[in-house]
């Protein structure tokens, strides 16, 4: 019989710990951004942009009433203030977070097949894009 020597692997170091535990938190935080600005922005342009404008855009706003459209927008807005909410207020602890991204991930299944079922398909890989973003911070951080 022959024996292999695998050797043990390193124990990590505290110092080491600590630093990946930074830079993956780093990390989350650019994600979160990115998402929240996104998504206000998006909200922000279906609030107060004329229906028809929404309509040039994208196909979706032509089927259905401006309020669900204005809906959306708010709904947009409301949950990227909450991915920044830690920011404001470590008190609240991270439930506003989860909440936001859990709430934005459906968002983004829903108007992904939306977009993909009237053949938007830029819209319907930004979606992608934005899953990619949006589903390791609400892992990330549960």
């Amino acid at each position: 019989m022959s024996t292999t020597f695998t050797p043990a692997a390193a124990p990590v170091s505290a110092a080491r710990a600590r630093a990946v535990a930074g830079y993956r938190n780093l990390a989350l935080w650019t994600l979160q951004g990115w998402a929240a600005m996104f998504f206000f922005a998006a909200g922000y342009a279906k609030l107060t942009e004329p229906l028809d404008n929404l309509v040039a855009l994208m196909n979706w706003p032509a089927l259905v009433s401006e309020n669900l459209v204005r809906g959306v927008g708010i709904v947009e807005v409301v949950l990227a203030l909450g991915m920044l909410a830690p920011l404001v207020s470590w008190k609240l602890g991270r439930w506003p977070l989860l909440i936001s991204a859990a709430g934005l991930t459906v968002m983004e299944v829903i108007m992904l097949s939306v977009h993909a079922f009237s053949f938007d398909i830029g819209l319907a890989l930004t979606n992608l894009a934005l899953m990619a973003i949006t589903i390791p911070v609400l892992l990330g951080r549960r």
